[in-house]
């Protein structure tokens, strides 16, 4: 081996030029000058603008509908599949759950309606659901009865409406009477 045969382990690197092209070209890192290096430099994303032109979907939060949290009836019976039962026999939320007309809603019994489809035959005594009128006016007629009827969605949003109004003007007749019925007298 002669001296011009000699190679180094490590090979010496040519130092990087930045901003030439390649993979760290223009500004190689250093950011840009202009409006992004001043103070103050707010841009609008363009997202925002796009969200922004979109309408308000109205009805979240303390301005939802409370009839939006009412749901309606999960579960519906028509009357005529209530004929499975036997005279006399008491229908309630369990009852229908164990002859099958009704299934289970994420382990809990739902709430169930009986729709006046169909005709029934059997007198049966009617437990803890809603009942519409229609069915109501057959299941009577033929000969069965309704003991406690759940209120209807409607029902409930009305009296709950009734009890905030008599809060509202107890509310305010408390005010009235705690400053003092006295009114102020006028300068002359």
């Amino acid at each position: 081996m002669q001296v011009h045969e000699i190679r180094r382990a490590h090979p010496q690197r040519k130092k990087k030029l930045v901003a030439r092209g390649g993979k760290r070209g223009k500004t190689a890192g250093r950011g840009g000058k202009g409006q992004t290096a001043r103070a103050g430099n707010k841009r609008r994303p363009a997202m925002r603008d796009i969200i922004k032109k979109l309408p308000k979907l109205r009805g979240h939060g303390k301005n939802r509908a409370k009839s939006a949290f009412d749901r309606g009836p999960e579960a519906v019976v028509n009357v005529s599949s209530l004929n499975i039962f036997s005279a006399g026999e008491i229908v309630n939320k369990t009852t229908l759950i164990q002859k099958g007309l009704v299934q289970l809603v994420a382990g809990k019994t739902p709430k169930i309606k009986i729709l006046g489809t169909g005709e029934i035959t059997v007198n049966v005594t009617i437990e803890g659901c809603i009942v519409s009128s229609i069915a109501k006016e057959k299941i009577e007629k033929a000969g069965g009865n309704i003991v406690i009827a759940d209120k209807t969605v409607t029902e409930i949003h009305a009296d709950k409406q009734a009890k905030e109004s008599s809060d509202k003007k107890t509310a305010r007749a408390g005010k009235k009477s705690a400053k003092g019925g006295a009114k102020p007298k006028a300068k002359k």
